[in-house]
């Protein structure tokens, strides 16, 4: 890459592609068995969509007209399997359940690239209105960092002013929101305070690299022997009372700092590891879009200590100009757009939310944003009953004018659970009052 490499050229790098039309014709959607707990009346349908993505399209037997476009978390690292697309399906059958048609990429490839998971949804969009007709109204859904996906999209194919757009409305759950290099900061901070801490992930005896680039690409490495390490240092995956003392000390450090919890610190590490070694390797041309110049860390016995002990990096300014061009959400969307977060999210923080609240404000469009907060301690899925919810309430505002709030969520929430809720187990969790802290509050600041 050239030392004045334009942000615009950099962003080529993560993967997205100009145009639409710039690829082989899809495949026809192939008829398909639903895959329970999809409801047997309905139609399925599998394909290809001419760059490589995979999908799966699901259709009720009753259904109410409306698409709902399902951009999935992650990324994964591996190439595209359809098997992923159908995980997604059977996890978010419940749409399906509520009478809306549902459809979901696997991306053209794996790793990270916003802006082009964005396109592949659209152009999934696209195969589904040329096969099974125009429908009454297209919903964006986006689960994780496919929220931060989704709204890349509402912001690209539905931007203020946009009377045309295909898309109604825009759904963001468990979001990874306000782009990669906030959201990801914290991981680095993960990476060099583990490091100092248990200094196994390199060992001393291995190679040695800058840790903001994951891992060497041609590192042998696994997921179980990362694992067996944070075993070995901090006792992470067995009883806690068989920990040693020094074990149990290492593993206090590790979360009070980072501010993450036990159950989370092998998954964030796994992603600091393949995610960053794909981001930065694979996406960047080996710049860093990540730094720790300047941050003070804290909650440690010795934060003097710590301080001055752990690796310090400088970020890259094109890698980071390349980094927001694919990923950081700009707010400027006219889409009506409802939230739903777990305040106990271990995966994404719910603090996301109010640095995606500040994008929309600062754009203006933050009257056509209405957050909601779950007193629950999951990412991946929440209660069954407010999905459906949530969907309801976007097509009353769109369609009728109103409105909702997290009062009128909980409330219609507590309405569905006796029809979505039938194992009595998931019920509705919706705390109207609660709003997020600042992403500040819990990852340091990054020198500007």
């Amino acid at each position: 890459m050239k030392k004045h490499l334009s942000h615009l050229a950099a962003f080529a790098l993560i993967g997205a592609t100009p145009l639409l039309s710039a690829h082989a014709a899809p495949s026809a959607p192939k008829p398909a068995t639903c895959p329970a707990p999809v409801p047997e009346a309905a139609r399925c349908y599998t394909g290809e969509d001419g760059t490589g993505a995979l999908y799966w399209i699901a259709i009720p037997k009753d259904w109410n007209r409306v698409l709902v476009m399902h951009a999935h978390g992650g990324p994964e690292t591996g190439p595209p399997k359809l098997e992923r697309s159908e995980e997604d399906l059977k996890r978010w059958a419940i749409t399906v359940k509520a009478g809306y048609a549902w459809a979901g990429s696997t991306y053209r490839r794996g790793g990270y690239g916003v802006t082009m998971a964005a396109e592949d949804t659209e152009r999934l969009r696209q195969i589904f209105v040329r096969h099974f007709g125009q429908p009454r109204r297209t919903l964006l859904h986006g689960q994780s960092y496919g929220a931060g996906v989704a709204a890349k999209a509402a912001e690209l194919y539905a931007p203020v002013g946009d009377a045309k757009s295909p898309y109604a409305g825009l759904l963001l759950t468990s979001g990874v929101l306000g782009g990669g290099n906030s959201a990801y900061d914290f991981r680095l901070d993960l990476r060099v305070v583990y490091q100092y801490v248990c200094r196994n992930h390199p060992r001393p005896d291995e190679p040695q690299y800058p840790l903001w680039m994951g891992l060497p690409l041609d590192s042998k490495l696994t997921r179980a022997e990362l694992a067996a390490r944070v075993k070995e240092c901090t006792g992470v995956g067995m009883p806690a009372a068989q920990r040693t003392p020094e074990q149990a000390a290492r593993l206090k450090t590790i979360l009070s700092v980072v501010k993450i919890q036990e159950r989370s610190l092998l998954g964030h590490l796994n992603w600091a590891t393949w995610l960053f070694q794909d981001l930065v390797q694979k996406r960047l041309n080996g710049r860093n879009p990540f730094g720790n110049i300047g941050v003070v860390y804290s909650g440690s016995a010795d934060d003097a200590a710590l301080n001055a002990g752990v690796l310090r990096y400088a970020a890259d300014p094109q890698a980071k100009g390349a980094l927001a061009a694919d990923s950081q959400p700009t707010g400027r969307t006219s889409l009506p757009t409802v939230g739903l977060h777990a305040i106990d999210d271990p995966t994404a923080f719910v603090e996301l939310e109010n640095a995606y609240r500040r994008i929309r404000d600062a754009a203006g469009t933050g009257g056509n944003l209405v957050q909601s907060f779950s007193a629950e301690r999951e990412h991946s899925y929440l209660s069954d009953a407010e999905y459906p919810a949530l969907f309801g309430a976007l097509m009353d505002w769109i369609d009728k004018g109103e409105k909702p709030t997290p009062q009128s969520l909980a409330q219609r929430c507590a309405s569905l659970a006796p029809r979505y809720d039938t194992d009595g187990k998931n019920g509705c969790h919706i705390k109207p009052e609660w709003q997020p802290p600042t992403l500040e509050s819990r990852v340091p600041s990054r020198a500007p």
